[in-house]
């Protein structure tokens, strides 16, 4: 049988202590992706892995070259004095519950190998109307690591009953992470629901709060810069992959989603 996962290593093979995995995928408002590729972008962080897989939607981007281009997965990493970082970023997630898990478990596997220490995942809250100053929320899969990320931090823990469930990768990596006694973390940041819609504004509120925990020492003045070249490539694949994504994702909310939820 075919294997579902195809992971191509990029250069040598770091070696990483007291490591942070920060997830970035895409979901609502692109907050996530956005976060991630910029930290990446800024901190000149380095490839080590390709992923591509079966469970991935069934298309190709077409690039400015007019060549066609497989969805993918990327990790990276930058060393720093304190923590290492490990960062997962890429074009899509898995579409279906299954492949969500094996992924996820994947991920934790590759992450316990570079002696990861804790996780932090990023996603969006999606509104009715666009915020005009964006609420970060947080959710854990422990309380003392809500309590050293709240210290000195505008964070409101208060989800339950607010929003629906956490779905895709940036939840199930905290609740596989707690069966592995891996603290892990998520930010999310209120943002319009609208599928076309960049949360930029939420991503630079969850920026600011990584920039000042992490000692990233990035000059978030570079995000508006830098924005005008990712919103044009980040709103074509949003488009190019939203009929194939979405009626996914709508068949299995139909009659769960809620004002206010988070849905991936």
């Amino acid at each position: 049988m075919m294997s579902t996962w195809k992971i191509n290593s990029v250069g040598k093979k770091p070696k990483l202590k007291n490591t942070v995995l920060i997830e970035g995928l895409p979901g609502i408002g692109n907050v996530g992706k956005i976060v991630v590729d910029f930290i990446i972008d800024e901190l000149n962080a380095k490839k080590i892995y390709d992923i591509t897989s079966y469970t991935f939607p069934h298309s190709v981007f077409i690039n400015e070259k007019n060549l066609v281009e497989l969805p993918k997965i990327e990790i990276y990493y930058k060393k720093g004095k304190q923590k290492d970082l490990l960062f997962l970023a890429g074009d899509v997630q898995p579409i279906d519950e299954v492949s969500s898990y094996e992924f996820a478990d994947k991920v934790l596997d590759m992450a316990q190998q570079f002696n990861c220490k804790e996780i932090i995942t990023l996603g969006g809250v999606g509104l009715a109307d666009i915020p005009k100053h964006p609420k970060i929320y947080c959710t854990a899969n422990t309380k003392s690591i809500i309590k050293r990320y709240k210290n000195g931090i505008n964070l409101d823990e208060h989800l339950y009953g607010v929003v629906g469930p956490v779905i895709g990768v940036t939840g199930l990596l905290l609740g596989l992470a707690q069966k592995r006694k891996i603290q892990a973390i998520s930010f999310l940041a209120e943002t319009y629901g609208h599928p076309m819609y960049l949360g930029i504004k939420g991503a630079r509120e969850i920026l600011t709060i990584l920039n000042k925990k992490l000692n990233l020492n990035i000059k978030l003045s570079k995000l508006d810069k830098e924005i005008k070249g990712i919103d044009k490539e980040l709103m074509r694949r949003t488009e190019q992959l939203s009929e194939v994504t979405k009626t996914t994702a709508i068949k299995k909310l139909k009659g769960k989603i809620k004002e206010m939820d988070y849905i991936g």
